[in-house]
């Protein structure tokens, strides 16, 4: 017997109210654990953005273009292996306008150099490059739309009007999660050549593999240096800070959502406190008399914050551990299947899993400081005297 083991027996002092707690924190730890999985599968495309691409946009704004022929400029900066461009092409699915997926105009021979790890059939990256009007899915995407190699399809555009035809030539994996598996990509020449004159040749965005991962911010410079002068100027990042740049236009829904997540701790944190106090009064007592039998105050104190460190481990442990074949078994596949544009990957990660147990014994034990230090200052007579 030690006071580790007397503060999980005083658990089972009172079974109901505890289990009630526990029930309580596991609840409110579940809530917590999703909400945090939400915000990790929002910015998962940051976390993992490729270290050696650097992203080139115009200065004013992603959604303005830059002429074709910087892409032939940014290829000549020392320290650029690779450079490819794409276009945002935003078309729909005729009689599915609601079913909202990503699809881009890029120039195939370029775009896998770039993007090594798309992962297709050697049969299939050839009519890639042959088909003009071919177009590569996602697997996840191609599952979710219910098409496959071979297909014909329509799309009715929206920056670019008209009704456009591809041939569906492959189906991608990806080997690391720098790029999803969420979207469409066909021959930017095929949109190229189809649009007016005062639309040609423009691109959305260019994107250069560089040689040094750690020179990412040099080269930047470089390119945005070479276009200074020009009447069109740019600004140029690695593929993390473009992927957090895109967040930006989420930052208050995202940010709501962060203290939302801080609010369920803080119920939390009430609902231990409430229960340790309770606890406490009962049994002033009973500390009245450890203290004459020879107790310390500090081991007060280790009773009081031990029990609930275990009442609080416990309902966490309780909560993550729920939350895993939720999150990971049931709801992350469903979202992945439906949501894939939004969210390519929501599945519970270990860190978020981690906090969550740690925050349910570190609130705790916050919550019980308070009761433990009242209860440990009492003198022995008071303690003896008090009715609970």
């Amino acid at each position: 017997m030690n006071l580790v083991t007397v503060a999980v027996k005083n658990v089972r002092r009172n079974a109901f109210r505890n289990a009630l707690t526990v029930t309580g924190v596991a609840v409110a730890m579940l809530a917590f654990v999703l909400l945090r999985t939400v915000l990790s599968a929002w910015t998962i495309g940051a976390e993992y953005g490729a270290k050696d691409r650097v992203a080139t946009r115009h200065k004013v704004s992603f959604v303005m273009s830059l002429p074709r022929r910087y892409v032939t400029d940014v290829q000549q900066v020392p320290g650029i292996k690779a450079t490819t461009w794409m276009n945002w092409f935003g078309a729909k699915i005729k009689g599915r306008e609601t079913e909202f997926f990503a699809n881009m105009a890029c120039d195939p021979a370029t775009f896998l150099e770039v993007y090594d790890e798309i992962s297709l059939p050697p049969e299939q990256k050839a009519a890639f490059l042959e088909n003009r009007q071919g177009a590569i899915l996602g697997v996840t995407l191609a599952k979710q739309l219910g098409w496959k190699v071979g297909d014909h399809v329509t799309l009715q555009g929206t920056i670019f009007p008209g009704n456009w035809e591809f041939d569906i030539v492959g189906i991608y994996t990806a080997t690391q999660r720098s790029m999803d598996q969420s979207s469409m990509f066909f021959n930017w020449a095929y949109m190229n050549e189809s649009l007016s004159d005062t639309r040609k040749d423009q691109v959305g965005w260019i994107v250069s593999r560089i040689g040094d991962p750690a020179g990412a911010a040099t080269v930047s410079k470089r390119i945005d240096a070479l276009f200074d002068v020009r009447d069109i100027q740019t600004i140029s990042m690695d593929e993390r800070a473009l992927q957090a740049s895109f967040l930006g236009m989420f930052a208050t829904l995202l940010k709501a959502l962060d203290v939302i997540s801080i609010v369920i701790l803080a119920i939390m944190l009430l609902i231990l406190g409430n229960t340790i106090a309770m606890g406490v009064r009962e049994r002033t007592q009973e500390y009245g008399v450890l203290r004459a039998i020879g107790f310390l105050p500090k081991h007060i104190t280790l009773f009081i914050v031990g029990e609930a460190a275990v009442v609080g481990l416990a309902g966490a442990l309780i909560g993550v551990g729920l939350s895993i074949p939720l999150i990971n078994g049931a709801m992350g596949p469903m979202i992945e299947e439906n949501m894939t544009a939004y969210f390519p990957y929501f599945r519970l990660q270990a860190r978020d899993a981690l906090v969550g147990l740690a925050a349910g014994a570190l609130l705790a034990m916050s919550a019980a400081v308070l009761p433990a230090r009242r209860a440990a200052k009492l003198q022995i007579t008071q303690a003896l005297r008090r009715v609970g």
